[in-house]
C-alpha cells in the first residue's frame, strides 16, 4: 500500500508541474547588477597607467568591459556624493552639501536607484557603506543609510576597527579626516572589507541557487583613512622609490583664494617631510591593492558560480583624491585630483577592452545607464545621462563637460578644458587649465590673454551648466534645505571614560 500511495503522489507532482501546458515557470531574463564602490579611491591604478599602485583585479575587469578615463563626481566629499548618484540628481537638486544628512529629509520622495530595483522584482541588497557612513567611527552600523532603498542591509565590523587604537595618525585619535594608516596584522578575511567581500560571496552563491533577479551593492570602507591592511600588501611597494609631488606656498598667488584654501585647509598636513609623505602614499596604495584584491574574491565568485553570464558590474568611487598634488592631502577641492574618479562597466552587451579617455561623463550617469541597460523606465527625477550607447561605441559622445561643485565653486571638464568658476558670478575668480599641455592644472591660464576667447566660451558654458543644475527636475516631490544631524564623538575600542565622556585612559598600540 506504500510503494502505491508513493508512485500516486509522484503523478500528481508531475501532472501538476509537468503535464499541464497552460503553467510555465517564469525565468528572470533581466541582467542582474553588481554594483562595487571603493571609498576615497582616485585614478591611482594599473588601469590607469599609474606607475606604481598593484591593481591586478580591478584592470582585468576593465579589459573585460568599459573604462571612462574622464569621469567626474558632482560633489568630493562623501555624503553629498553618494546622494547625488544614488539619486541620478546635482546636489542642487538633493539639497544635500553636507555629511550626515539624511536622504528622507532632504527629498523624501525620490525614488533611489535600489529602490527603483526593489520596485522591478530584484532584491536590494546593501553590504558596507553605500551612503554616507563616518569612516572609520560608523563601522559596524547603518550610520546615515536609507532604508527605503534596500531589501537586506549587512555591516561588516573587522579586526581594523577593533584594533583601532593601534593607528598611526597625524592628531592623536583622529582617523577619518586626518591622515592616518596601519600595517596591520592578520588576514584579508579579518578586515571589515574581507569581511564584506566574503558576504556579498555567501549573497552571489544564494542568487544562483534561487535565480533571483539582484541589485548587489557592496561598498568598501577603504582606501578611505585610516589606511589600513594586511602587512603583506605594504611588502608590494618600495617605500623609497615613491616620488613625493612638490608645491611651493609661490604657487598659491596664481590661484583664486577659495581655491588656495581648500588645498592648505588642513594645517598638520602641509609641507610634510619627505620620509614620512613616502610612508602616507605606500599606506594608501597598500590599502588600494587591499580593496582590489577583495574585488577580485567577489568577481571571482561571480564567475564560479555563472552569474557572470547575466550580471552588469559596475566599479567606481564616491570622488577623487590627493596624494599630496598641489600641496595638499585627500578631497574637498575642484582639482582633476578630487573630481576625477574611476568607472568601468561590464558584462553582457558591454565591449571588451574598451578604453574611453577623453569623453567626459558624470557619476550620476550611472543611474539611467543601468536602467537603460535592464530595460526598466527611468524615474522623471533623473537628471543623469545615459552611457549605454558609449557602452557599444565608444566614439559616441553624450556630453560635453561633467559639472562639480564644491560650496561657493563650480567647475566643468571638457575633453580637454576645465574651467572653475569660484562666486555666484564668478567675482571670487575664475581658473583655467589647458589638459594637452598641462594634466596636472598647475599653470592657471585666466588671465593669459592667448586664451581669453576660449575662456569666454567655456564661461557661457558653465553658466548653462550652473542654471541646469540648479533646476528642480520633474518628478523629484518634495525638497527640504537640512543641516548636518548633531553626533557624539567617536569612541575607539579599548580607550575608557568618565560619567561625563572624557577620556580617562588611552590603550597603548603595543598592547
Amino acid at each position: 500500500m506504500k510503494s502505491i500511495k508513493i508512485i500516486s503522489t509522484i503523478c500528481i507532482t508531475l501532472i501538476i508541474f509537468g503535464c499541464n501546458k497552460n503553467i510555465s515557470v517564469k525565468e528572470n531574463t533581466k541582467p542582474n547588477v553588481l554594483f562595487i564602490i571603493a571609498d576615497d579611491l582616485n585614478c591611482d591604478l594599473g588601469s590607469y597607467s599609474h606607475p606604481y599602485v598593484k591593481s591586478p583585479n580591478i584592470d582585468k575587469l576593465a579589459e573585460n568591459g568599459v573604462l571612462f578615463g574622464n569621469a567626474h563626481n558632482q560633489y568630493p566629499l562623501c555624503g553629498p556624493s553618494r546622494a547625488s548618484f544614488m539619486t541620478g540628481m546635482y546636489t542642487d537638486q538633493t539639497k544635500m552639501t553636507n555629511n550626515n544628512v539624511l536622504l528622507r529629509t532632504t527629498v523624501p520622495d525620490v525614488i533611489t536607484i535600489g529602490q527603483r530595483f526593489r520596485q522591478q522584482g530584484y532584491r536590494s541588497v546593501r553590504i558596507g557603506k553605500i551612503y554616507h557612513f563616518d569612516n572609520p567611527s560608523s563601522i559596524g552600523t547603518s550610520s546615515a543609510d536609507d532604508i527605503y532603498t534596500w531589501d537586506q542591509t549587512i555591516n561588516p565590523y573587522g579586526r581594523d576597527k577593533i584594533e583601532e587604537y593601534k593607528i598611526n595618525t597625524l592628531k592623536p585619535r583622529q582617523y577619518g579626516g586626518t591622515l592616518s594608516w596601519l600595517a596591520a596584522d592578520g588576514t584579508d578575511e579579518e578586515q571589515t572589507d574581507g569581511i564584506g567581500a566574503t558576504e556579498a560571496i555567501e549573497q552571489l552563491e544564494n542568487f544562483s541557487k534561487t535565480g533571483q533577479n539582484f541589485f548587489l551593492a557592496v561598498g568598501m570602507y577603504r582606501p578611505h583613512t585610516p589606511y589600513v591592511a594586511p602587512k603583506k600588501y605594504f611588502k608590494k611597494y618600495d617605500r623609497e622609490s615613491i616620488k613625493v609631488p612638490v608645491s611651493s606656498d609661490k604657487y598659491l598667488e596664481s590661484i583664486p583664494a577659495p581655491a588656495a584654501r581648500s588645498i592648505r585647509i588642513k594645517k598638520e598636513q602641509i609641507n610634510l617631510e619627505e620620509s614620512l609623505a613616502q610612508e602616507i602614499m605606500e599606506a594608501y596604495y597598500a590599502t588600494t591593492s587591499f580593496v582590489d584584491a577583495q574585488v577580485g574574491r567577489i568577481l571571482k565568485k561571480l564567475k564560479q558560480t555563472g552569474l557572470d553570464k547575466n550580471t552588469i558590474v559596475v566599479f567606481t568611487s564616491d570622488h577623487g583624491y590627493h596624494m599630496g598634488e598641489h600641496g595638499h592631502w585627500q578631497k574637498q577641492t575642484l582639482f582633476d585630483n578630487a573630481t576625477r574618479i574611476p568607472l568601468i562597466f561590464s558584462g553582457p552587451g558591454i565591449e571588451n577592452g574598451i578604453r574611453i579617455p577623453s569623453s567626459p561623463v558624470e557619476l550620476i550617469d550611472i543611474y539611467p545607464t543601468l536602467m537603460d541597460l535592464t530595460e526598466i523606465e527611468t524615474p522623471d527625477h533623473v537628471v543623469g545621462k545615459s552611457l549605454k550607447n558609449m557602452l557599444k561605441d565608444p566614439n559616441a559622445i553624450v556630453r560635453n563637460s561633467a559639472l562639480t561643485r564644491w560650496r561657493n565653486g563650480y567647475s566643468i571638464k571638457t575633453d580637454r578644458y576645465r574651467i572653475t568658476k569660484w562666486g555666484e558670478d564668478g567675482e571670487l575668480g575664475y581658473e583655467l587649465y589647458d589638459h594637452n599641455s598641462d594634466k596636472k592644472e598647475l599653470k592657471n591660464l585666466a588671465n593669459d590673454s592667448n586664451y581669453l576667447s576660449i575662456l569666454d566660451s567655456l564661461k557661457q558654458e558653465i553658466d548653462v551648466r550652473i542654471a541646469d543644475a540648479k533646476l528642480k527636475p520633474k518628478g523629484v516631490g518634495r525638497q527640504f534645505e537640512q543641516k548636518s544631524y548633531l553626533k557624539a564623538p567617536n569612541l575607539t575600542p579599548g580607550d575608557l571614560y568618565d560619567k561625563k565622556g572624557k577620556r580617562t585612559y588611552i590603550k597603548p598600540a603595543d598592547e
